[in-house]
């Protein structure tokens, strides 16, 4: 018999048993929907997370204070505190660094600023921030309107500012009219020279509260400055240079920190991507959480189908019997019910696939990925199928390959 034959038999046999093959069908399509529209979801997840981080600047890297490091156990020792990165040796690093990387030195001066603009006035609330001229190119931001400090804006400490989305709308009408007016931060009056564009919601870190001054104006103008640590950020222009940098940098600052061999680093390097590998790392369980309910589903549908074979075998049993008695042999009987099982699965493979792009992508596009079809998954979730229908088909098809053609023959 000819494999097409063979095929037009199994949809026959589809056709004849609609209630219990829809069935099949309906439980397999739910379960490879699931499979399949998770895990495209979580590819679209990953790919929103490492879009968002490299509009941060992912090919960046900080020098910043080590956190306070607490001695656990019975040595009795104190909290070890480590010094601020000060003024100065931010500075002397960004002079000294020769490596091809741009650097930026910054300095978080509140994280409860009030911003007004004649009766206007924020919640206390903004985050201000001393940064320099290169501040806004390592860090991903865009102007939307305006433009970004200059050198020597910076170099002589200009009461200039750039603002954050979110506090342009709340204090003007619109944020291309903050140009050139004055704002009080403070008790300081600062001259509006631009405005960032919005990251937007699906970023993890936000800019769109924060207001922005020259590093030097507010190291002369903010007390709170002398005490707080700055942060030194590197940034590279292809991320395969990100790795030489950091080494190069390392070294560089335990020279200016003045560092003694074999003595731990007292400041730390976080990599802008760190959080992003670590959130797309900890999607592996979402990962294997959802194969478990797809494989609990798939088994479900495997013994449904086998239990749908079987009867088949019982009700096909004179059929078979003819097949044999014109001339079909153990191994055609064997193939067409094989045939039968892994055509009901594909089925519901190819239904539960589009259904599981659908509900996938729908999840990528509100997370703010593009549209895209995870052909792996795909490959992936026929393959299951196909076993699927091996596994389920394979008792009755020998079940049937068996029967004597004289006893199938006198079956009523």
């Amino acid at each position: 018999m000819k494999f097409a034959e063979q095929i037009n038999l199994a949809f026959k046999f589809i056709i004849n048993n609609k209630l219990r093959a829809t069935l099949t069908i309906i439980i397999i399509a739910l379960g490879i929907a699931a499979l399949v529209g998770i895990l495209t979801a979580i590819d679209g997840m990953k790919g929103s997370i490492s879009s968002s981080f490299t509009n941060m600047g992912a090919n960046s890297f900080s020098l910043r204070n080590k956190s306070l490091v607490v001695n656990v156990g019975g040595d009795n020792k104190q909290p070890r505190v480590f010094r601020p990165i000060s003024f100065d040796e931010a500075t002397n690093f960004k002079t000294q660094f020769q490596f091809p990387a741009w650097v930026t030195l910054s300095i978080r001066l509140s994280q409860i600023a009030t911003l007004e603009f004649k009766s206007k006035k924020t919640n206390p609330n903004i985050g201000l921030m001393g940064v320099d001229e290169n501040y806004f190119k390592v860090s991903g931001n865009e102007i939307a309107f305006g433009r970004t400090f200059s050198q020597q804006e910076v170099t002589e400490g200009t009461a200039v500012a750039v603002l954050g989305k979110d506090i342009a709308n709340k204090l003007f009408k619109k944020p291309s009219v903050a140009i050139n007016e004055l704002i009080s931060i403070g008790h300081i009056q600062y001259r509006v020279i631009g405005v960032l564009a919005s990251k937007g919601v699906s970023q993890f870190v936000s800019s769109d509260n924060n207001a922005y001054i020259p590093v030097i104006n507010g190291k002369r103008s903010w007390p709170v400055a002398a005490k707080t640590s700055y942060v030194i950020t590197i940034g590279v222009a292809k991320y395969q240079l990100l790795n030489p940098a950091v080494s190069e940098a390392e070294g560089k600052f335990r020279i200016i920190r003045k560092t003694k061999l074999g003595i731990d680093n007292d400041f730390e390097i976080l990599r802008s991507d760190d959080l992003a590998h670590e959130l797309i790392a900890n999607l592996k369980y979402v990962t294997w959480a959802c194969v478990f309910i797809a494989i609990i589903t798939l088994l479900g549908a495997a013994i449904g189908l086998m239990n749908i074979m079987l009867v088949s075998v019982n009700e096909r049993t004179r059929e078979i019997g003819i097949s044999k008695a014109i001339g079909a042999n153990n191994r055609t009987i064997l193939k067409q019910f094989l045939i039968e099982s892994v055509l009901i699965c594909q089925i519901g493979g190819v239904l539960g696939i589009l259904l599981g792009l659908l509900i996938g992508n729908a999840v990528s596009l509100m997370m703010g990925s593009a549209f895209f079809i995870p052909w792996q998954w795909i490959s992936l979730g026929l393959i299951i199928c196909f076993v699927v229908g091996i596994a389920a088909g394979i008792y009755p098809a020998i079940t049937a390959a068996k029967l004597n053609p004289i006893n199938a023959l006198r079956n009523e």
